[in-house]
């Protein structure tokens, strides 16, 4: 017999309600994703504290996000990293930042987050430029087309043993698809094709089920 879609949400929603209870701060960031350019689009609750916890075990303190939003997964990422640790997420939308700002404040963790507005190549490159201190953590979660462009630019802002998290890499299993006119699958036939490429790095992929549906993440680490 095959799993529903129904079924992923309710296994999704045990694991949750039994793993990963969620604050109120957590529960309002989430929600306020309807108000957003991409409602809905954020990561799964037990998705965010599985980034919170992959900090914990590469002992990030500082983070680099492409992609914030509403700030559901900025606030898991800005936990982990302590009151010491400093998180600097890049969102194209002014009114998304407007909205992620007040849920950081909400969660209290809005005096060790950065959001940068505008797009997030050039806001990245931006840190390049000004020489930004190397981040331990990045997490990829903009536009798919972008996401070579992306990869480049956290290999410029990271160093050895440095981990990186692309989401959204299964497209419902299109990616299998070379010929595919979706320029969001080409964005990740490329990046992984870029990955495999590097001799820097060290990847694998998992395919996720679950609340958010079909998808996964690529889990990379720079060995050198």
């Amino acid at each position: 017999m095959y799993a529903s879609e129904e079924d992923w949400r309710e296994v999704d929603a045990y694991f949750v309600d039994t793993l990963v209870p969620e604050d109120e701060a957590l529960i309002e960031a989430r929600e306020s994703g309807r108000r957003t350019t991409m409602p809905q689009a954020e990561v799964a609750p037990n998705q965010g504290k599985l980034l919170a916890m992959l900090c914990h075990i590469a002992g990030a303190t500082r983070v680099l996000e492409f992609g914030t939003l509403a700030g559901y997964s900025t606030v898991w990422l800005a936990r982990a990293v302590g009151e010491k640790g400093r998180v600097t997420s890049l969102e194209l939308e002014e009114h998304n930042a407007a909205i992620a700002r007040m849920n950081l404040e909400r969660a209290g963790v809005a005096d060790r987050v950065d959001v940068l507005v505008g797009p997030a190549a050039d806001s990245a490159h931006r840190l390049i430029e000004d020489g930004a201190e190397p981040y331990d953590f990045v997490f990829i979660d903009a536009d798919k087309p972008s996401n070579p462009e992306y990869l480049r630019a956290a290999l410029a802002l990271t160093h050895p043993g440095s981990v990186i998290v692309i989401d959204n890499v299964v497209r419902n299993g299109a990616v299998t698809d070379p010929d595919s006119p979706d320029d969001r699958v080409q964005g990740v036939r490329t990046v992984l094709a870029d990955i495999a490429q590097d001799a820097r790095l060290e990847a694998t992929a998992l395919q996720t089920v679950g609340s958010k549906g079909w998808d996964g993440f690529t889990i990379i680490r720079r060995a050198h």
